[in-house]
């Protein structure tokens, strides 16, 4: 079946995860069915459906008309010949125990058409296993959505040992169809992608306690701070639910050994039922103030021990050809948030000291889940590292958190940060220092155009996680600030155009950087504000002096003091933005080559004047005056002047 053949899909299960994936689905454009065992948990999954979509158009994301066709396309339906008897892709979300799932893929079998394509959304069992019990395991694949399905960008789709090509070509396109991003897992293995680096860590971190070699709050300050990971481990634990990583855990036990033998703390929480946030009680108590994680108490043996483990887990997976290692970066990234993948973050750590942890490890406690991966062995030994060893051949500059291009004589720098909402990190600004440099430098270039990826955020901000890392130390924040107003300032500086395209959130630093650009292009549902007084903090990235000069000292305070998040009509309102368009990335982009073909040195004069009577209106008007008489003697200028006077385009050259 080809992806232009789906047009009903069918949901079982109308809990968390199948209303999620139903309003996804519909979402796109699918009819679709949502089936569970009774009239009480469809009806639940429905209104469930019908209050998300009802906040998407509150906020926006959504017209309300899109969102009642939407509901429209959904119907809720208890009898199972009735749920998959047309469908052409039957996506299964039911509890997961293996002895369930079987049971409704026997019922499906029944009554769905021969030619349906059946997914299971399963985060660790085997795919294969459930495949077999269907007379169609070509047809049947893993199509594993993250929690909750409408935010959540990653969608794992897994190939079982039986499952055909044309089958997980189809539903890598459906994923994309429905806006997420498919990885492969060429493999069927526990746990897959995510959740084989995600649970040992968990694990892990367990571990660490259980030996007494640390405390739940020095982990969790290493974890949420250190390494930037969204949340501490314990953090997370109770997030999921610690009886939910405890049973993956058993599977993965029971499937691949003792490497993934369960921790007794956990086996304990789940005994006592403190399972976490859900209970009220878990690693912290949700009843006496949840997870306060310290920023200081990170400590470096605890974070070199818990990269060797997701190293090694990254091993693994290659070894088994899974995944390669840039597509577990990026499964890892979207599904967990992490800020750089875990083969990214052990190759930058240096693969030789982790296995060295290792090895240490397994000679102190003999447990299997440090025995070294031969290939990761020979990784460290050869210094080649995840991703190779580097090219020093190649000139090309590499971006890890910019996506950098010249399309025509536009340069885009496009932050690449999706997972993380764009937040700008030190490393992303040292980047984008270089970024504006290297296009400046070049001759082509003649306007910059700033875009953010993905569709949920231009940029959200500063990631204040990673920079409140070892209790934010004022000097290391105080050259912070330095680098962003800097940085940034390289744009206002630069002798090309700038134009920001900005769709979804602006906020923070992300607003900052939309500042220095000259023009600004927003979307109708984008948001924006400087948010930093919430925090206690203010703009320290020039926010506090540059916006002045685009909408007045009076807003500038407004939107400063307040904190508040602003529309984009608003925004338009005050004179922060230019326009306000259904397509931002499309019109910025149009916008940006219409600068372009603009006079280069007459724009770049422009630029320098108004630059230079900021502060000192006289000195703009000096250097107006000087730029004013250089360009009499320009070639550009003979040029507009023969293309006005014959009515045509002009075609400016810079000389």
């Amino acid at each position: 079946m080809d992806i232009d053949d789906v047009e009903q899909i069918a949901v079982l299960g109308a809990g968390n995860m199948g209303h999620g994936i139903a309003e996804v689905a519909t979402l796109a454009g699918y009819e679709v069915s949502m089936r569970d065992i009774n009239e009480e948990f469809v009806q639940n999954g429905y209104e469930q459906v019908e209050w998300s979509l009802d906040k998407l158009a509150e906020k926006d994301q959504i017209t309300q008309g899109e969102a009642d066709a939407a509901l429209d396309r959904l119907v809720p339906v208890v009898d199972l010949e009735v749920a998959v008897g047309d469908a052409d892709v039957v996506i299964e979300a039911v509890p997961e125990k293996m002895d369930i799932k079987k049971e409704v893929y026997r019922e499906v079998e029944e009554y769905a058409p021969e030619e349906a394509i059946f997914a299971t959304n399963t985060s660790s069992l085997s795919v294969t296993e459930l495949s077999e019990v269907c007379d169609r395991p070509e047809q049947f694949c893993g199509m594993h959505f993250f929690n909750p399905p409408v935010r959540m960008q990653l969608v794992e789709v897994i190939s079982g040992a039986h499952t055909a090509d044309e089958t997980l070509d189809t539903i890598e396109s459906l994923a994309e169809a429905m806006g997420k991003t498919p990885v492969r897992v060429r493999k069927d293995s526990p746990g897959f992608i995510v959740n084989r680096v995600l649970v040992p860590l968990m694990n892990e971190a367990a571990w660490i306690v259980q030996a007494d070699d640390a405390t739940i709050e020095e982990v969790d300050s290493t974890t949420k701070f250190d390494i930037g990971l969204p949340m501490g481990s314990f953090e997370l634990a109770d997030q999921v639910g610690i009886d939910v990583g405890y049973h993956v855990l058993e599977y993965m036990h029971q499937e691949l050994g003792d490497a993934y033998q369960p921790c007794p703390l956990l086996a304990e929480k789940v005994e006592k039922d403190e399972l976490g946030r859900k209970t009220g009680r878990g690693f912290y108590d949700y009843e006496n103030g949840g997870a306060q994680i310290p920023t200081d108490k990170g400590r470096e043996d605890i974070q070199k021990r818990l990269l060797a483990l997701m190293a090694n887990e990254v091993a693994g997976l290659v070894a088994e050809d899974v995944a390669d290692p840039a597509d577990i970066d990026r499964a890892v990234k979207l599904g967990a948030g992490f800020p750089d993948g875990p083969a990214k973050m052990a190759d930058d750590y240096g693969l030789a000291a982790l296995v060295e942890a290792l090895d240490e490890l397994y000679e102190e406690t003999g447990a299997e889940r440090y025995v070294v991966e031969s290939s990761l062995r020979e990784l460290a030994e050869s210094d080649a590292g995840f991703y190779g060893p580097a090219d020093e051949s190649d000139d090309e500059t590499s971006y890890e958190t910019l996506g950098v291009e010249v399309d025509g004589r536009v340069g885009h720098i496009e932050l690449q940060r999706p997972h993380r909402m764009n937040t700008i990190s030190s490393e992303l600004l040292e980047e984008l220092g270089t970024a504006i440099d290297e296009l400046e430098a070049e001759d082509d270039v003649r306007a910059i155009l700033l875009t953010g990826a993905g569709e949920r955020a231009f940029s959200a901000g500063a990631d204040v996680q990673s920079m409140a890392a070892g209790g934010a130390n004022p000097l290391d924040a105080v050259e912070l600030s330095k680098l962003g107003q800097e940085t940034f300032g390289k744009l206002e500086e630069a002798d090309a155009p700038v134009v920001a395209g900005i769709d979804g959130y602006c906020l923070g630093g992300g607003m900052e950087l939309a500042t220095c650009a000259d023009m600004r292009v927003a979307g109708r549902s984008a948001e924006l504000g400087q948010p930093e007084h919430n925090l206690g903090l203010l703009p320290g990235w020039g926010g506090t002096q540059r916006l002045r000069h685009i909408v007045g000292e009076g807003r500038a305070k407004e939107i400063i003091f307040t904190a508040e998040r602003y529309d984009a009509e608003r925004m338009a309102e005050y004179g922060f933005l230019n326009e306000v368009v259904e397509e931002p990335t499309e019109r910025a982009w149009e916008l940006a080559r219409d600068l372009a073909a603009g006079p280069p040195v007459a724009q770049r004069f422009t630029k320098r004047a108004m630059l230079a009577g900021r502060g000192d209106t006289d000195a703009g008007l000096e250097v107006e005056s000087q730029a004013f008489g250089h360009l009499m003697n320009t070639d550009d200028l003979m040029e507009g002047v023969t293309a006005f006077m014959g009515d045509e385009e002009p075609e400016f050259e810079g000389k």
